[in-house]
């Protein structure tokens, strides 16, 4: 018996009509095909079984090589990967899904052994992130990285324009801007990993000059109302901080809006973290931006419903409960239990912990 709620209901994105409200949000697997970074048959059927989702977006995936900072995540750089993805998207149309790419620069948040001829990961500011990356079959601390140059900079912005036609040609029915979770376009936005004197350091609208920018090059590809953006204010992933998170997101969401983007993806809290690590208006971002709002961390239906029902959000995305649940829709609106995640098998491997949860429907009636 399904249960009351608008997370059930359709939703009008832009040009395309959701089936329901609930988003798969991206969630990083690992396992794209080692040194090509194509999308493999497995992913076709990962994304094919949770297309039951209102929207799909995909894992990040990097815009270039320089842009990748995790073993084995799949790119949207070359013709072998616009055609891995050709498969998955057809195989979500196929069963009546919808799915953007998230499209991603790792800027510090890399290893040198990801990077052509071992080179140092690019960042605002050549300061070295504390954290760790997923490489050579574990994790290592991150590398030292290089400030980019000023010169640099458009090439970057190129580089997500050139993603986002690859995209489209893809079957992709739109594309989110990774502007979240300490990566590159993060680190120029956030005063702590960015102290740059240039046209793109310093104050407020300097530093949220590379998001806006990217976005507008995205939004100039693929249209406005295909277009959407993560962001995350607070979240202090990736050794990511600001002096002052409500300006600097209070500016760029007016830029964002003035850009008319479709969404706008929040991660409200720290990052599969508490969602009340700092205090923050998210209703501000709400009010100034005029497309739809895609609330963001630790949502269970009751608290998406609530969320909804208050109009504080238009639509709710679910994180981990997606890798466990593939049919996560039928069970929430039947109040059927989830099956639990695998920790283990998150981050690479094969079929296990990817594409072998049960469904509701395979399962044994009691």
């Amino acid at each position: 018996m399904s249960r009351p709620t608008k997370l059930f209901e359709t939703y009008k994105l832009g040009p395309i009509t959701l089936a329901n409200r609930l988003v798969m949000a991206p969630l990083t697997r690992n396992r794209a095909v080692p040194g090509t970074f194509v999308p493999g048959s497995l992913a076709a059927d990962y994304y094919g079984q949770r297309a039951s989702a209102g929207l799909l977006i995909t894992e990040a995936s990097q815009v270039s090589q320089q842009g990748q900072g995790y073993q084995d995540t799949p790119g949207i750089y070359s013709k072998d990967q616009v055609a891995g993805w050709r498969k998955v998207t057809d195989r979500v149309h196929e069963r009546g899904g919808k799915i953007f790419i998230q499209l991603w620069h790792v800027g510090r948040i890399s290893h040198v052994d990801l990077q052509a001829n071992g080179a140092a990961p690019v960042a605002p500011s050549a300061i070295r992130a504390k954290g760790k990356t997923f490489v050579n079959g574990g994790f290592a601390d991150v590398s030292e990285p290089r400030a980019l140059e000023l010169s640099e900079i458009p090439e970057i912005i190129d580089d997500f324009k050139r993603a986002t036609k690859n995209a489209l040609e893809a079957g992709f029915d739109g594309v989110e801007i990774h502007g979240a979770n300490g990566y590159l376009l993060e680190q120029f936005a956030k005063d702590g990993a960015n102290k740059r004197t240039d046209a793109y350091g310093g104050s407020i609208e300097n530093r949220a000059r590379l998001m806006l920018e990217v976005s507008k090059a995205v939004v100039a590809e693929a249209g406005a109302g295909r277009t959407g953006i993560r962001i995350s204010p607070v979240t202090p992933a990736n050794d990511i901080s600001d002096s002052n998170p409500q300006a600097l997101y209070d500016h760029i969401v007016d830029g964002l809006s003035a850009l008319k983007l479709v969404y706008l993806h929040v991660v409200e809290g720290a990052t599969g973290g508490p969602r009340d690590i700092a205090p923050f208006d998210y209703a501000s971002l709400r009010k100034r931006f005029a497309g739809a709002y895609v609330a963001n961390n630790g949502y269970d239906f009751d608290l998406a419903t609530k969320v909804l029902d208050a109009n504080a959000a238009d639509l709710i995305a679910f994180g981990k409960p997606f890798i466990s649940n593939p049919d996560l829709v039928e069970r929430l609106k039947q109040g059927a239990p989830l099956n639990d995640w695998d920790k283990t098998t998150f981050y690479g491997g094969s079929a296990k912990g990817y594409t072998d949860y049960p469904t509701l429907a395979a399962e044994p009636a009691e």
